[in-house]
């Protein structure tokens, strides 16, 4: 009885130290700068779990609802961080909310606009939030589904200005933030974090720390003259005054051009999928600037996390995200494949997952290709602008061979993604512009230029033969564009002789199903004619292996085992 009489006497003194602060006026007008105010309000918060009693929660909600008015009301002029304090009373609005008849939602949407946005580089205010999401994950998805997927971009400036220290906290609060509408403006924000990050480093070299200061207000301001002098620092190297009189002129159209850029990046909350202006020569300046100049620890930390980030969206766009979303993802995936930040460990890392999605999403839904048709065939136009738009094509060309052009109902598609090949092919085949100005350029240039034709020569007849393997009407027009690079004879053997490997394969219907034709059976529980089933390979006679892959054994027909060509255990 004594043990529950000081849990009492605790309650009263606790409660009564919220009333005192209240009253007090040094603390009246900023509740968070009482030293004393979160741990009383932390206590009651235990107490009333421990002792669950109604009685006592209905007692302390009036005080922590008053006080959490006042803190949010005080923040733009409190000189305190008011992070911690409001967690802890947010704490007990989702405790005991249905006792008290509260509605948390509005509550948690003002700590993320007003108190967040303000306090996010704050280590401490940072770390504190990452706990309260996953100690409170199950509650806030159930009941409050759409408010992480609404602030995710505020989440990320948390997470891209405290680095890997925040990362495994991070990443179990990180599948609550995709929702059908987070899901697809979210990729570009998570592809674009390192970027996000010389934004922030940028305003925080501009305007002080950003630990009490809400960038979002400067966004919303009508003259937003200080971001638009940092942007001008960003992106050109100067300053507005720089100019003189006369820089409105020439200043003035770089900064309404990158102005989109970076507002789109320090935005608090997700308002749908918006442009990003890479296109523009001031963007492309600033990033440059970025990567010449010695990189801040918190950026190297952004370039390391984001592959990392990437994976975990990609596992969940694959194993829970429906096929309307996965299809509209991938012209985006396709955008974004050569418009990232310019460092090349991070390009290898992230271009890498890019393709693995886009291939993932292809293999989940073939029919994508044939209603993804119009931007595949634009991307494959630009094949010949840059070696990284030459990979994106080199894959996409694999994909539309393997996938049969988006299956056997999609004949039209086929048909028109087999021209895009035609045109590829014979692009190359006529000096294409890969190859154009050879002898004007150094010798390893050449060769790289020399072998990237090579190979993508050898996707696209590889994806014609295996179109025209789907979709049988086309086999007419792929024998000729086969012929005519098989006699071609260019100076790569290994194009020409793998379009006439083709050519011969054609004249074996039943052969060349088996190993150009798809990967499942039209007719699904059917067993393509010439496929052999590996899982029977230690019983399936000789005559039944395809005979390609017995093409380099050497020795009589008969001198070779199952064990050359079988993987051992």
């Amino acid at each position: 009885m004594a043990g529950g009489g000081d849990k009492y006497k605790e309650f009263d003194f606790h409660l009564r130290s919220l009333s005192h602060s209240a009253r007090d006026s040094n603390f009246a007008n900023d509740p968070a700068s009482d030293p004393s105010l979160l741990n009383s309000v932390k206590s009651l918060c235990d107490l009333c779990i421990s002792k669950k009693s109604e009685d006592l929660i209905a007692r302390v909600y009036p005080h922590l609802n008053r006080i959490f008015q006042r803190c949010v009301a005080s923040i733009s002029q409190s000189q305190t961080s008011n992070g911690l304090l409001l967690l802890a009373i947010l704490h007990f609005f989702l405790d005991f909310g249905d006792v008290v008849l509260h509605d948390a939602d509005p509550s948690l949407r003002t700590f993320f606009m007003s108190c967040l946005s303000r306090e996010f580089a704050d280590p401490i205010v940072a770390e504190a939030t990452l706990d309260f999401l996953n100690a409170n994950k199950k509650k806030i998805s159930s009941s409050f589904p759409t408010l992480l997927p609404q602030f995710f971009p505020l989440l990320l400036k948390l997470i891209a200005w405290n680095g890997e220290k925040l990362e495994k906290a991070f990443l179990r609060v990180f599948p609550g933030l995709i929702s059908q509408g987070s899901f697809l403006p979210l990729f570009p924000s998570i592809i674009d974090l390192p970027i996000l990050v010389v934004a922030l480093e940028k305003v925080e070299k501009s305007s002080g720390s950003l630990v009490g200061s809400s960038i979002a207000s400067i966004q919303k301001s009508t003259a937003p003259e200080m971001l638009l002098a940092l942007m001008d620092e960003a992106y050109t190297g100067s300053t507005i005054g720089d100019g003189g009189v006369d820089s409105e002129s020439e200043d003035s159209t770089t900064m309404a051009v990158a102005d989109p850029f970076f507002l789109e990046l320090l935005k608090d909350e997700n308002d749908g999928l918006a442009e990003r202006h890479w296109a523009s020569p001031a963007v492309a300046a600033a990033l440059q600037a970025a990567v010449s100049s010695p990189m801040s620890d918190r950026l190297k930390q952004a370039l390391r996390m984001t592959p990392r980030l990437l994976d975990m969206y990609t596992a969940i766009a694959i194993h829970e995200v429906n096929d309307s979303l996965i299809c509209a993802l991938v012209p985006l995936l396709m955008a974004r494949y050569s418009n990232l930040f310019p460092d090349k460990l991070f390009l290898y890392e992230v271009q890498k997952r890019i393709l693995e999605l886009m291939l993932a999403a292809f293999n989940r839904s073939p029919s994508f290709i044939a209603l993804l048709k119009k931007p595949i065939v634009d991307r494959l136009g630009e094949a010949y602008d840059s070696p990284t738009k030459t990979e994106l094509a080199l894959q996409l060309c694999w994909a539309i061979g393997e996938h049969g052009g988006g299956g056997e109902s999609h004949k039209d598609a086929a048909r028109e993604l087999f021209e895009s090949l035609e045109l590829l092919l014979y692009e190359n085949l006529s000096s294409s512009r890969l190859g154009l100005r050879e002898s004007a350029l150094g010798s390893d240039t050449a060769k790289f230029r020399k072998s990237s034709q090579s190979r993508l020569l050898c996707f696209v007849v590889t994806a014609i033969a295996k179109l025209a393997t789907y979709h049988r009407e086309l086999l007419p027009r792929a024998r000729v564009s086969l012929a005519k690079v098989a006699r071609s004879r260019i100076s790569d053997a290994r194009v020409w002789r793998r379009a006439r490997d083709y050519l011969g394969l054609m004249n074996e219907p039943a052969i060349c199903l088996s190993i150009l034709g798809p990967c499942e059976s039209p007719s699904k529980g059917m067993q393509k004619p010439g496929t052999v089933n590996w899982s029977e390979g230690g019983t399936k006679m000789i005559s039944h292996v395809p005979f390609y892959i017995l093409g380099e054994q050497e020795g009589p027909p008969h001198d070779y085992s199952f064990t050359d060509i079988l993987p051992g255990r």
